[in-house]
């Protein structure tokens, strides 16, 4: 209820700066909160935005459980598109095998990648933070050398690689939309994630070891292998959505920059308290903002950099709420120890 009301606080001061900014501001909201459900394109719209937010949710949502505070989902994302573009365009596969080479060569070096992050931090305990924002820069410009001088599209000035074969593309399942067959494989994931969190030994050590990390220590729990697991498993889940989103969205690799996913991985995370189930929901309610906003940019006189107003303001509450939460716990603990 407090990441609600956390939630309802922020879309209402947006809905006030709408107020103060339109001069037609009932129809910039109904366009922002009815809009996405006034065609069914539109629908297939925020399913598709939903699609990479799930995997980015579940990645940092695992890593936000051992209390690592790690953002380099957002250069697996990147690096991962490239890799499963590159297997789309230089390996020749049969069309039902061919998407799930290029997604597992994603996601393995993506775990691959992220299994460093979690070592240094365990074997030296280096800043995860620091260590996987240099991570996004070198996993950012490495995969722009590649795409620039290996596989750049030499017949237009436009920065992007030779098409995808076909064969490796995810087909569309929804007629008139984009909506892709990467929407099934989120939702696997997601209960994969769940029921591997809540119902396995790891799972069991991994949230443990975000608990109370001397407790599970002094119970036996091998933290170190748990945090390097967790890193792995959340970068295999990263280099997933950002094959997803490549061969599922687009047919050639056109990212120029940092996509952003990842960073949105970190809301998402917050807004489903890190369970896998609350994922979707987190997602699909980001999702619906954001082509909610789009509308009432291309519709009214409202810019769509609102949401983006929007989603630093539920990022301050909910900051603010867990803030507040965790210093009344210490205070809690200090009036105990005084009895």
């Amino acid at each position: 209820m407090r990441t609600l009301a956390a939630v309802g606080i922020a879309l209402g001061v947006g809905f006030v700066i709408i107020l103060l900014l339109s001069d037609n501001p009932m129809e910039s909201i109904f366009n922002f909160i009815v809009g996405p459900l006034t065609k069914f394109r539109y629908m297939g719209n925020v399913i598709e935005t939903a699609i990479p937010l799930i995997f980015s949710g579940l990645a940092v949502s695992l890593l936000f459980q051992t209390k690592l505070f790690n953002m380099g989902t957002e250069g697996i994302f990147y690096i991962g598109g490239l890799i499963a573009a590159i297997a789309g365009i230089t390996l020749t596969l049969p069309a039902g095998i061919h998407p799930v080479v290029a997604i597992l060569a994603s996601a393995v070096f993506g775990a691959l990648v992220m299994g460093i992050v979690g070592y240094f931090k365990a074997k030296w305990d280096v800043s995860e933070l620091v260590l996987s924002l240099m991570f996004n820069s070198i996993l950012y410009g490495v995969g722009l050398y590649i795409l620039n001088y290996y596989f750049r599209e030499e017949s237009t000035v436009v920065l992007k690689s030779v098409p995808i074969k076909e064969t490796a593309l995810l087909n569309d399942i929804l007629p008139g939309t984009k909506v892709h067959s990467g929407i099934l494989l989120a939702v696997v994931a997601v209960f994969v994630c769940d029921w591997f969190l809540n119902k396995s030994k790891l799972g069991y050590e991994i949230r443990m070891t975000g608990a109370n990390k001397s407790f599970a220590e002094y119970s036996g729990i091998n933290t170190k292998r748990a945090i390097i697991l967790v890193s792995m498993i959340a970068g295999f889940i990263g280099g997933i959505g950002g094959a997803v989103e490549v061969i599922g969205m687009y047919d050639a690799f056109k990212w120029v920059s940092l996509p952003g996913l990842g960073f949105d991985g970190a809301l998402i995370a917050m807004l489903a308290k890190n369970k896998p189930k609350n994922v979707i929901f987190s997602a699909f309610f980001l999702a619906y903002i954001r082509i909610g906003a789009d509308l009432m940019s291309r519709l009214t006189d409202i810019p769509a950099e609102m949401v983006g107003i929007m989603q630093g303001l539920i990022i301050l509450f909910i900051s603010g709420r867990m803030f507040l939460q965790f210093y009344r716990n210490r205070l809690i603990l200090k009036e105990a120890e005084v009895k």
